[in-house]
């Protein structure tokens, strides 16, 4: 193939891609929606295959470039200024958790499971659910979290008392089902569980959302509700 044909196709994916950066505006990666994300993708694979295709002159990479282009610069516009579009067209966040209580309609709606949202939290260096007064999905991906007051960022030094240490926390049960490797891990076992929630009147763990032990905490318990949320209650040092 003609290497001064790949060169000028080559320097027109070059300066398309860059006038399309420009203009549609900068964004950092955490803050890409998935449209913007797919649609990265498809740029790539335009100027990418159009390259070394010796029957696609760099013409017609500039015209699909410019088409893109187009395309996308009207969808950002009626994303801007046709507000009732935006939802449908680029998602709209979901509260996950409102008030303390996990909205388990949200967390299928958006294929989620309690240990993808532990996951999540923890990159907000947060650990137990117990903490969380508010967390949002937000339509890129990511996590919005508001703690309880209980649990906000306080110095030690500044109230002058003595703390316990704080511990890992273990998902032991989600969706009725228990979690052996955790309950191992803990040195527990599932009859421990059992004996423990109905001790408390959760009979019938099958009925419970999830349940986290931490270390000289005890037991986290969110239970089913009818709207779809949880509630919650605590089991305050758990041992036996």
């Amino acid at each position: 193939m003609d290497y001064g044909m790949i060169t000028i196709k080559l320097i027109t994916g070059f300066i398309g891609l860059w006038l399309m950066t420009r203009i549609l505006g900068k964004k950092e990666i955490s803050q890409l929606t998935p449209f913007d994300f797919v649609s990265s993708l498809m740029l790539s694979e335009l100027v990418g295959n159009t390259v070394y295709q010796k029957d696609v002159h760099y013409g017609q990479l500039l015209f699909g470039l410019a088409v893109w282009f187009i395309l996308s610069y009207l969808f950002e516009k009626v994303t801007q200024y046709a507000r009732r579009t935006r939802g449908p067209l680029e998602g709209t966040p979901s509260i996950l958790i409102h008030n303390g209580k996990v909205d388990m309609r949200e967390m299928k709606k958006n294929r989620l499971d309690f240990e993808q949202l532990r996951m999540m939290l923890r990159q907000k260096d947060i650990f137990s659910l117990r903490e969380v007064a508010y967390a949002i999905f937000e339509t890129n991906g990511s996590l919005s979290v508001l703690k309880n007051a209980d649990f906000e960022a306080v110095q030690k030094q500044d109230l002058d008392l003595d703390t316990d240490p704080s511990g890992l926390t273990y998902n032991l049960l989600e969706d009725g089902d228990y979690n052996d490797d955790k309950l191992q891990q803990i040195g527990r076992d599932r009859n421990w569980l059992a004996a423990m929630l109905k001790e408390k009147g959760f009979s019938d763990p099958g009925k419970l959302a999830y349940v986290e032990w931490e270390e000289g905490k005890g037991l986290y318990i969110l239970q089913h509700n009818r709207e779809g949320q949880t509630e919650s209650g605590r089991l305050q040092k758990a041992e036996g």
